[in-house]
C-alpha cells in the first residue's frame, strides 16, 4: 500500500487494507489522517470489527488513544445536548440538533468516531432572544463582545456569536437559518422547522429530516468557504446516504427537496466528490438530472479544479502547488456567496487590519 494521499480513500473503502502497511506507511497515514480529522474514526471502525489487536503496538497506542478521545467527546457530546434540553425546558422552544450533534443523538452511523468541536442547534428565529436568555441563566455566554462582531453575526449571519459555558468551557453554535441571511441563495428555515424528526418520546428535541441533513452538510461544505474538514464532512455524507438510501424513494426525495431549498448546486458538487472520492452507490437517474440542472453562479469547469485541492486532506503530502492558491480563491468565493460587495469589501478590510492583533 502506498504512502501517498490515495491510501485514505482506499482504507475508507476497505480498512483491512491498513493492515497490510508497514511502520513507515502507518507513519505518514497517522498524519494524514489526522489532519483530515479522520484518525478517530478509522481507529473506532478497527477496533469494532475486532482488529485493533491486529494493527502493530507503536501504532495501536495512537489508535487506542483516538478512541478513547472518541468515546470521551461522544460522552461529552451527549451530556451538553441534556443540559441544553434542560436549559431550553422552561420556555417550551423546539430543540433541533445540527451536524455532529444530530448524529449522535439520532444514533445514525455518521456519529461512530466522529470529532467535535461544539453543538449546533437550530431554533425559531423569532425565538432568538428567549433561547440566548435561556442559555445564559444556566452558564453560556457570548465571547464575542466587540460591537462590530455582535453586529456582523446578529445582522447578517445565520446564527448569533457562539456561546461558551463559564465552567466547562463546551460551545454552542445556535443557529436561526442553515446560511447566512445576505446569502444569495435562501433555503427557508421555516420548512426546514417544519420537516424535523422527533428523536425519543420528547417531541421536542428534534433532527433534521434525512434529506434536509444532507442538504445542509452539502451547503455547508460547498458555500461556506472553509475546508479544513472537507474530507471529513464527505464522509459524513457518504454514511448519511449510505444509510438513508433504504428509505423509499429518498434520492426522489432529496432531489426535489434541494431544487424547493435552492440547495441543488451544493448538491451536485456533493454527488459528483462521493463518486469520485468514496465510491458512493448513487442512482444514474439523479446524477442525470443533477447534470442538467443549471450551474448557477461560475461555470461548474473553473470550480472543479478548486475543489479537486480543496475537498482532499489538508497534509502536504496530498496536495501539489496549486493547493494553497486554490484554498483562497474558495475562501473568497465563500465570502463574496456569503455577503454583497458593500458588505463584503469593508468586512474583509476590516479583518486584515485586525489580523496583526491575534484576532483573525
Amino acid at each position: 500500500m502506498n504512502g501517498g494521499c490515495d491510501s485514505i480513500l482506499r482504507a475508507l473503502a476497505d480498512p483491512g487494507l491498513l493492515l497490510s502497511m508497514d511502520l513507515s506507511d502507518w507513519d505518514l497515514f497517522i498524519r494524514q489522517a489526522r489532519r483530515a480529522n479522520l484518525l478517530s474514526r478509522f481507529a473506532v471502525m478497527l477496533r469494532d470489527q475486532g482488529r485493533l489487536q491486529s494493527v502493530p503496538a507503536r501504532v495501536r497506542v495512537h489508535l487506542e488513544s483516538e478512541c478513547a478521545l472518541a468515546d470521551q467527546q461522544k460522552r461529552v457530546v451527549e451530556w451538553e445536548i441534556g443540559c441544553i434540553r434542560q436549559a431550553l425546558d422552561a420556555i417550551d422552544v423546539p430543540l433541533v440538533l445540527l451536524k455532529g450533534a444530530a448524529y449522535v443523538a439520532a444514533a445514525l452511523p455518521a456519529a461512530h468516531g466522529r470529532r467535535f468541536s461544539d453543538v449546533d442547534i437550530l431554533v425559531p428565529r423569532a425565538r432568538l432572544a428567549e433561547v440566548e436568555q435561556a442559555l445564559f441563566l444556566h452558564g453560556w455566554f457570548s465571547e464575542k463582545q466587540d460591537a462590530y462582531d455582535q453586529k456582523y453575526y446578529r445582522k447578517w449571519m445565520h446564527e448569533i456569536p457562539p456561546l461558551r459555558h463559564n465552567q466547562r468551557r463546551t460551545v454552542i453554535d445556535v443557529h436561526h437559518a442553515i446560511v447566512p441571511r445576505t446569502m444569495r441563495l435562501h433555503p427557508d428555515p421555516d420548512k426546514l422547522m417544519t420537516s424535523t424528526r422527533a428523536v425519543d418520546e420528547d417531541e421536542r428535541l428534534r433532527v433534521l429530516s434525512p434529506a434536509d441533513m444532507v442538504l445542509h452538510s452539502a451547503a455547508h461544505l460547498f458555500l461556506d468557504g472553509e475546508y479544513s474538514n472537507a474530507l471529513r464532512d464527505l464522509v459524513d455524507m457518504d454514511q448519511l446516504v449510505r444509510y438513508f438510501a433504504c428509505q423509499e424513494e429518498f434520492w426522489d426525495v432529496l432531489l426535489e427537496r434541494s431544487i424547493e431549498l435552492e440547495l441543488d448546486g451544493p448538491l451536485y458538487y456533493t454527488i459528483h466528490y462521493l463518486r469520485k472520492l468514496l465510491g458512493t452507490p448513487v442512482p444514474g437517474q439523479l446524477v442525470e438530472r443533477l447534470d442538467g440542472r443549471p450551474a448557477g453562479g461560475l461555470p461548474r469547469r473553473w470550480l472543479m479544479p478548486l475543489f479537486d485541492r480543496a475537498v482532499i486532506a489538508h497534509h502536504p503530502s496530498c496536495s501539489d502547488h496549486l493547493a494553497g492558491i486554490a484554498r483562497w480563491m474558495l475562501y473568497v468565493r465563500g465570502h463574496y456567496l456569503r455577503m454583497p460587495l458593500y458588505l463584503l469589501v469593508p468586512h474583509l478590510l476590516r479583518k486584515s487590519l485586525r489580523a496583526p492583533s491575534g484576532e483573525a
